[in-house]
């Protein structure tokens, strides 16, 4: 992370904390962790193909499924994803 451009801004509604990845840092960023402290951290997942992917796959079948259950589930795309808004594609 680069501190200079981190930030928090905070109403009486909401919080948001705005990061940035340090100039070496490359490609997306998979998941966060966040919570009161070290201990009673919580995982959260960005939205990308792969953790929707991810997510399905281990939801709509569990490990006991067979080869053709799995040729047989639908492909989803993540097409967008905005603050305002996620656009997928289910094939």
């Amino acid at each position: 992370l680069v501190s200079p451009e981190t930030g928090v801004s905070v109403s009486a509604h909401n919080a948001a904390i705005g990061l940035a990845k340090a100039p070496g840092s490359t490609g997306p960023w998979e998941k966060f962790c966040f919570g009161l402290d070290a201990s009673s951290l919580q995982e959260r997942l960005f939205v990308s193909e792969e953790n929707i992917d991810g997510f399905l796959g281990s939801v709509l079948c569990p490990s006991f499924c067979s080869q053709s259950a799995l040729e047989s589930q639908p492909l989803i795309e993540v097409l967008d994803a905005t603050e305002d808004r996620i656009q997928i594609r289910l094939k």
